[in-house]
Parts: structure tokens; C-alpha cells; sequence
């Protein structure tokens, strides 16, 4: 049975409907497959891919620009509903099929790897178990796209627009929109507990019928977690208590003093000490754009080039809107083989944080441009955020207005402690939500219970969230795991920022070094997309895949260091 003629374009595909990509699946299927032929096959099925990924990505990305669309939303239900069974279908047909036929392109060695575990893994009874995940997933996202509170002068008021208050000097307008962002996220308590405990009994269903004994262990498969254990996080979780914790309390009580306050509380965790106004880099996208650009030039003119298209073909979509999903996520499209990103910009400084770290997912999305075949493409996800936090390092000496970018000395000064200091704060928070789930999943009965999830929660945040104090908003803290949505719509997907920000800040020690090194090393590693193995990965960036206590020790040190050095100049 020929192929008919593969569409080069979505432009005018219905990807709501099965009906559009069976033909296509069929001939596939159809193709007589031996060692000879399985090359122009596999290039055919690619491309394939590549169309029904890019079509159903487009969607996911309009749903989430504007959660409030009934037909956006409507569309997005279709595919769940009917193309996204029948797709995992048909791909586990041709991965059956593939697999029976001698291979010898080394570029598939890993590949063809992680193929044989999916096909293991697939359980046609787990396709509607999935399906009603995925809207479980949408419900999420619409409730707390949705959540806006009235201002003054009856101004509307979504949880990114109340969030970018927290960095006010103004402490009682700080409070006052924490309040107001506790409130929101609180009236939604029952849903959002409904929503959880319903995906939770899925979960395990999905594991059971893969015949694993609990759904980490499902995830860890299904995330293609061949290179560490559940062992190795928590190895990774007490490194981090006893080195970074520590380093944590330290940033913590220092920002106590130099706010003059008896004890911080929640909403004085951003604000910069000294009743300075906060960093604003930007008023209007167009001026974000335009310094990113800059930087991106000076760091190398490759990069530069890469952030130019996206600018030019319309691939950003940067400010807050209502309506708008939270958070902030740069897509591949690949049959057109390129990024998109996704941000709630309110012209903060962590906005270009934001705009930095997905800008690094863009350029490993273009580093994999000439790869032809989708599975050469699949990175795992660890080393994904490798390339957006070393980015967001890799950029920090272009900051000032003097290299085209955004602040004076100082100001750049205020904002690179800024951001290690947050990288501090930071692992201990990963190793809540990591260990939170580790727990959650191992312990489905208890679990079960909104109250004991509550209570996992509030255990593992007093032995790693030191300083704050809660007291007063113990029902916000103990619910905080309402507010990470990766806990509700990517299970697991959250230990791969912690390992990823030790592989980047190794690369920041390296290029304090040798600059043109690392960042040699780093773009040969992007390049190698999803071909190596992830401590292959890490190797070819000149980096340890490791997470112990000495690693992170030295680390802390460097951080440390360098915040002492960077005080002086502001």
C-alpha cells in the first residue's frame, strides 16, 4: 500500500478528528519492512510524527493562551478524546513492528532504547485511563487560569498580575496581594483536592495495569529514568538538607536583618532589603525582546541569530493576559523545527529570568534542527533543563546597559545575587516537591486522604523551607502543594530542575575558567540531542552526573563566594 503524499504543513488539517492521520498510520502499516527498506521507512513515519505532534502542540498552546475559549477548549477535548487514543495506538503498532527488524544506524542505538521500554510499558486498558487524565489536567489548568480577585478602582487582578507585587517595597501592599493570592487559591481548596484524589486513583490504575507495583515506579519507566533510582533522589534530597539547607537559612536570616524585621514573613521572601524599588527591566515586550536580543548576541552570535528568528516568524507570546494559563513552557514545533515560547510577563525581574531559561530550551530545540528522524530529537528531560539553566547563567555578565542589556552595575549586581540566591532557595523546594511525591505514591491509601496530603506536605516543608514564619496561614502552607501545578499535571517531573541546575552551574564554573570552553562544550551537548545516554550527555557539556554532598558542597561554595564578590558592587 503506497504512502499518499505526506502534508508539509498544518495549515488547514483538522486535528481534531482521527479521521485526518489514519490513511497515513495505515500505508505505514501496510509497507512490506526489512533491514533494507526500514530506512526510508522510518523516515516516512517521522515525518508522520512530526505532523501529528505539531498539530496537536498548536492546539495545547492555543488552549493555553486563553483558558477561558469554549472552542479552544473544545478542540483540545476532541483530541483527547479521539485522536491522542487512536495516535498511541497506531505509534505502538509501527514501534511493534520496528523492533522486529534488525536496525544498524548508530544514530537509533539510543532510540531504539527508549522505544522497546514504551512498548513495554503500553497497555491498550491504560489509553482511557490516560484520556481522563488528560482532563483532569484541563480542569486544572482552567480553574486556576481562571482565578482573578477585583483591585482598586474595580481593576481585575489574575494571580501573575498580584504575584509581581511580592517584589514592592510597600510591605503592606505586599501582604495585602499575598493575601489576596492565598485567598484565591484557597477558595478553590475542594476542587482542587477533588481533582488530585481523582488523578491519584488513575495513576495507580495505569501502574497496576502495566503490572508495577505502585505508580513511581510506572513513572520512572515511563519517564525513561534509566540512569538513577528512586534511591539516587533521595541520596540527592539529604545531600541537599545537610549542604544546601544550611546556605538557605543563611540567605534567609540575611534578609531579616537588612529588612530591620523581628522575623520574615511569607510576602517578604522577593522584596529587595534597603526599601529600593524592585527591579523592572521592562515596561513593554517590545523592550524585552529587544535587550534578550542583545544579550543573546553578545553571548554568541549563533544564539543571537536563533532568538532573531523567533522574533521575526511571531514564535513569543510573552505577557500576562486573564484568562491566560499560569507559568511559562517554550514548545517544539517539530515539523516546522522550531520553538515557541510561553510566559506571563509583568515586567519583573523574574520575567527575564523566565525569558532567559526558556530561551535556553529554544536554542537546544535549534541545536536538534537538521536531526532528520523525531526519535534523535528526544533528550531527556533532565538534560532539557540543563540547556535553560545554563543559559540563564551563561547570560548574567550581559546585563548591563553598557552590553545592551537592561540594568546599571549595580542594579546587575542586585539581580545576578538575586538569582543565585534564589538557586539556593530553590533546591530545597525541589526536594519538598520530589520527596512529596515519593511519598504520595508509595503510600496511595494514605494518601488518599486530602488531609494526610496536607500533612506529608507541611512535614517535609518545616525540614527544608527554613526561617519563615507561617504562623496565622498554616492552611496556605500545608496547601502548597496545591500551587505547584507540576504535582497535578506532570507527576515526577520535578527532581530533573534539581539534577539539571548541578550540571549548570558546573558549567558556570567552567566557564568562569575557559568562557569559550564551556560554552563549546555546552553547544556540543545540545547538539547530540536525544543520540546519547544522559551521563553521556553530561560528559560531552564537561560536567559530573552526580548530586552527592561533596558536589553540592563545592557548589554552595562557589554560589557563596561570588554573592560576597557581587555585594561590593552594589
Amino acid at each position: 500500500m503506497a504512502l499518499p503524499p505526506l502534508p508539509e504543513t498544518i495549515d488547514g488539517l483538522d486535528a481534531t478528528r482521527w479521521e485526518t492521520f489514519a490513511p497515513y498510520y495505515e500505508a505505514l502499516q501496510a509497507q512490506a519492512l526489512e533491514p533494507e527498506t526500514v530506512g526510508p521507512w522510518l523516515e516516512q513515519w517521522s515525518h508522520l510524527s512530526r505532523v501529528v505532534r505539531e498539530a496537536i502542540t498548536w492546539i495545547n498552546i492555543e488552549k493555553s493562551q486563553d483558558t477561558t475559549n469554549a472552542a479552544r477548549e473544545q478542540a483540545f477535548l476532541s483530541v483527547v478524546n479521539d485522536v491522542y487514543p487512536q495516535a498511541m495506538r497506531a505509534e505502538q503498532a509501527l514501534k511493534e513492528r520496528l523492533l522486529q527488524v534488525e536496525v544498524h544506524d548508530p544514530r537509533m542505538v539510543v532510540p531504539l532504547r527508549n522505544l522497546r521500554n514504551e512498548v513495554d510499558l503500553f497497555r491498550e486498558a491504560n489509553i482511557p485511563l490516560i484520556t481522563r487524565l488528560q482532563k483532569l489536567v484541563n480542569n486544572y489548568d482552567r480553574i486556576t487560569g481562571g482565578l482573578k480577585t477585583t483591585w482598586d478602582e474595580g481593576e481585575e487582578m489574575n494571580l501573575s498580575q498580584l504575584d509581581a507585587m511580592l517584589v514592592q517595597p510597600d510591605r503592606a501592599l505586599r501582604e495585602r496581594a499575598w493575601r489576596a493570592m492565598m485567598a484565591l487559591w484557597l477558595s478553590q481548596r475542594e476542587q482542587l483536592n477533588q481533582i488530585y484524589t481523582d488523578a491519584l486513583a488513575l495513576r495507580t490504575d495505569v501502574a497496576q495495569n502495566a503490572g508495577l507495583p505502585d505508580y513511581r515506579a510506572y513513572a520512572f519507566r515511563d519517564r525513561g529514568r534509566f540512569d538513577y533510582s528512586p534511591e539516587d533522589c533521595f541520596t540527592f534530597h539529604e545531600a541537599i538538607a545537610e549542604v544546601v539547607v544550611p546556605a538557605a537559612r543563611r540567605v534567609l536570616l540575611r534578609r531579616c536583618r537588612r529588612l530591620s524585621l523581628d522575623s520574615l514573613r511569607p510576602w517578604d521572601l522577593r522584596v529587595e532589603p534597603g526599601a529600593v524599588e524592585p527591579l523592572q527591566p521592562y515596561r513593554e515586550t517590545a523592550e524585552l525582546t529587544a535587550g534578550v536580543q542583545s544579550i543573546f548576541d553578545q553571548v554568541d552570535p549563533a544564539l543571537g541569530s536563533a532568538f532573531r528568528t523567533m522574533v521575526d516568524e511571531g514564535l513569543l507570546d510573552l505577557e500576562t493576559r486573564p484568562g491566560k494559563q499560569l507559568g511559562g513552557y517554550c514548545s517544539t514545533l517539530p515539523l516546522r523545527r522550531w520553538p515557541f515560547i510561553f510566559m506571563n510577563g509583568t515586567g519583573t525581574h523574574d520575567d527575564l529570568q523566565t525569558m532567559l531559561h526558556e530561551a535556553g530550551h529554544a536554542f537546544h530545540a535549534f541545536a536538534k534542527l537538521e536531526m532528520p528522524l523525531i526519535w534523535e530529537t528526544a533528550t531527556p528531560m533532565e538534560f532539557n533543563e540543563v540547556a535553560s539553566m545554563a543559559m540563564e547563567l551563561l547570560a548574567a555578565p550581559y546585563l548591563t546597559r553598557d552590553k545592551g542589556g537592561f540594568y546599571s552595575q549595580s542594579e546587575a549586581a542586585r539581580a545576578r545575587i538575586e538569582h543565585l540566591e534564589g538557586i539556593l532557595l530553590f533546591l530545597p523546594y525541589m526536594a519538598v516537591v520530589d520527596a512529596f511525591q515519593h511519598w504520595v505514591y508509595t503510600h496511595v491509601a494514605e494518601a488518599s486522604e486530602p488531609a494526610n496530603l496536607d500533612m506529608a506536605w507541611d512535614e517535609l516543608w518545616q525540614k527544608f523551607m527554613p526561617v519563615t514564619d507561617w504562623s496565622g496561614f498554616e492552611d496556605a502552607r500545608e496547601t502548597g502543594w496545591h500551587r505547584k501545578l507540576h504535582i497535578f499535571t506532570d507527576p515526577f517531573y520535578y527532581v530533573e530542575y534539581g539534577i539539571a541546575q548541578v550540571g549548570a552551574l558546573q558549567i558556570w564554573r567552567n566557564s568562569l575558567a575557559d568562557p569559550r570552553g564551556a560554552l563549546a562544550a555546552y553547544r556540543q551537548a545540545l547538539a547530540a540531542g536525544g543520540t546519547r545516554t544522559l551521563p553521556e550527555l553530561f560528559e560531552l557539556a564537561g560536567i559530573d552526573f552526580r548530586f552527592d554532598a561533596v558536589l553540592l558542597g563545592e557548589l554552595v561554595a562557589l554560589i557563596e563566594q561570588t554573592i560576597a564578590d557581587l555585594e561590593t558592587q552594589r
